[in-house]
């Protein structure tokens, strides 16, 4: 069964390279290209495809609202962003408005695969019914390979935490390094996990000596700063 995807992208070449890289994965047709929201959400009405890849600087509707709008009605559909934009707010506000994947331009055919077949393999897991252990369901969360979704070891059951720390905190802050394209600091992690900055230090000095961050410093005026990057798995 093929899965139907619709393009909506402004800038008529990337949205012919869009469906060009979607069209070379097996599996994946694109059955409708939009250049801008508002006739990318009709397209959505009338075609129920199972995919939208979504640019966010367009005319009109833009991605943001575009997404926004998209989830307001009920539709389901996979929804893979492709944008410039690379401010945090802006990715934020798509991560949590429920895109699966978020890719920056330029990008390569390799990066848009992956996020397909991800996203196939999720839809494939939840699809095929029967009940999953916590195992199963982390890997669906939380993804596995060597890409951004996945760019930790994950978190052993058996494995021992310094008082006062909580697995499902240090989750939160290795997906959150996981998404950041350069290395963070221990303010930073603490303001967008929720949690007090020493508080923030201590769980990523934690994932540095355990090997799942690296630590560098950023030299300016007065003190260095700490900065933490994920290590990927390749």
């Amino acid at each position: 069964m093929m899965v139907e995807v619709i393009l909506i992208e402004d800038d008529p070449m990337v949205r012919e390279v869009n469906r060009q890289f979607v069209e070379s994965v097996e599996g994946f047709r694109v059955v409708g290209t939009a250049s801008g929201g508002l006739e990318g959400m009709e397209l959505i009405r009338r075609m129920n495809p199972d995919m939208v890849i979504l640019d966010i600087y367009m005319p009109g509707l833009d991605g943001v609202q575009t997404l926004r709008q998209l989830r307001s009605e009920g539709h389901a559909a996979g929804v893979i962003v492709i944008s410039a934009a690379n401010d945090r707010d802006t990715i934020r506000s798509m991560v949590q408005g429920g895109a699966d994947d978020y890719i920056m331009k330029p990008f390569k055919a390799e990066r848009v695969r992956e996020a397909l077949l991800r996203w196939l393999q999720r839809r494939e897991q939840l699809g095929s019914g029967g009940e999953l252990d916590q195992g199963e369901l982390d890997r669906f969360l939380h993804g596995s390979g060597s890409d951004l979704a996945a760019a930790a070891p994950p978190i052993k059951s058996g494995d021992s935490l310094p008082k006062g720390l909580q697995a499902a905190t240090l989750a939160q802050i290795i997906r959150y390094l996981g998404l950041q394209p350069e290395a963070v600091s221990a303010e930073s992690v603490a303001e967008h996990v929720g949690i007090a900055r020493v508080t923030a230090r201590r769980y990523l000095e934690h994932l540095a000596k355990s090997g799942q961050v690296t630590l560098q410093l950023q030299y300016g005026v007065g003190r260095p700063v700490n900065l933490y990057s994920l290590n990927t798995i390749r």
